[in-house]
């Protein structure tokens, strides 16, 4: 087998006429070039250099070689060059998982900000809904997911969690209610009414229960929904009143009311979820991690403001 280092020595050689040159630009011994050159002629089987007074020129063997050897040598530059990009994060791939109302505040922003600084980063971006995404992530078919996790159930082999955001449920009215007028609502206020579910059974879910079960009551559902905005319109026709986190209120339905809600104030977290190891081997993931931040703390500041 040719070996490439030696294909290059030859290159170097045909290039500037002569074993001496040749070693004085690569820095080694005239003798130690000569060695390399019969060694790759071994290898060759056949002549690749013949003497022409103080110089060498090739044969049509050496000729022949040293356009492989340019040839490998662009493309060895151009390696070299696509993997300085990937470690500094202008190139790669990543695949996303994530979840619809996570969608236009967090995924959309942060990829038009990544599209802006990292033109050269493939994102595979896909739904997750309904199915959990974190068994992809643990698998390396995903390099991220977004999911709603509870604080007390962030240890998971393998993963971590980064926290993004905190979503606050807020009630979802029918126009005109008895409680539209207050614009801070107590949960409780809430015990006596009809109740539309917004999310199906889950983590969306779970902290609209576990705020009511903490102010002494269960919510009784009349309508099931598994989306925000049939959710709205079910509570316009007045057929009962929901909790949506804030994030699926981006387009509310004109005929409600939507006010805040305490004592207590459900919440549900939001984290960006990859392997342990992923992101030191991933600059591009790191950068779209920064660039989910950003989306997060500008949604913030929104809703504070």
């Amino acid at each position: 087998m040719l070996d490439m280092r030696r294909m290059q020595i030859l290159r170097a050689v045909i290039t500037s006429g002569s074993v001496t040159a040749a070693a004085r630009n690569l820095g080694y011994t005239p003798s130690a070039v000569s060695q390399q050159m019969a060694t790759l002629e071994k290898e060759a089987g056949i002549t690749l250099l013949e003497r022409t007074g103080r110089g060498v020129r090739p044969t049509d063997a050496g000729r022949l070689l040293n356009e492989y050897a340019t040839v490998i040598g662009n493309h060895v530059a151009e390696a070299e060059t696509a993997l300085a990009d990937l470690r500094a994060g202008r190139t790669g791939r990543v695949v996303v998982r994530y979840f619809a109302t996570a969608g236009a505040t967090l995924v959309a922003p942060a990829l038009a900000r990544l599209r802006r600084e990292q033109p050269g980063v493939q994102v595979d971006l896909r739904m997750s809904d309904p199915e959990d995404p974190l068994p992809e992530v643990k698998e390396g078919r995903a390099d991220m997911a977004l999911v709603v996790r509870p604080r007390d159930q962030l240890s998971v082999d393998g993963i971590r969690f980064v926290p993004l955001l905190d979503d606050r449920y807020l009630a979802v009215l029918p126009e005109g209610h008895r409680l539209a007028a207050k614009p801070e609502i107590e949960l409780t206020d809430l015990a006596d009414e009809a109740w539309i579910s917004s999310d199906r059974p889950g983590p969306c879910l779970d902290p609209v229960l576990d705020a009511c079960a903490s102010a002494g009551f269960s919510p009784g559902f009349v309508v099931e929904s598994e989306d925000h905005a049939t959710a709205q319109a079910f509570v316009a026709a007045g057929l009962g009143i929901a909790l949506i986190p804030e994030l699926g209120l981006g387009n509310r339905h004109p005929a409600v009311a939507v006010r805040k809600v305490r004592a207590p104030e459900p919440v549900r977290s939001i984290y960006a979820a990859v392997r342990e190891s992923a992101p030191a081997g991933q600059p591009a993931l790191r950068a779209l991690l920064d660039a989910l931040r950003t989306a997060a703390a500008a949604a913030t500041d929104r809703d504070r403001a």
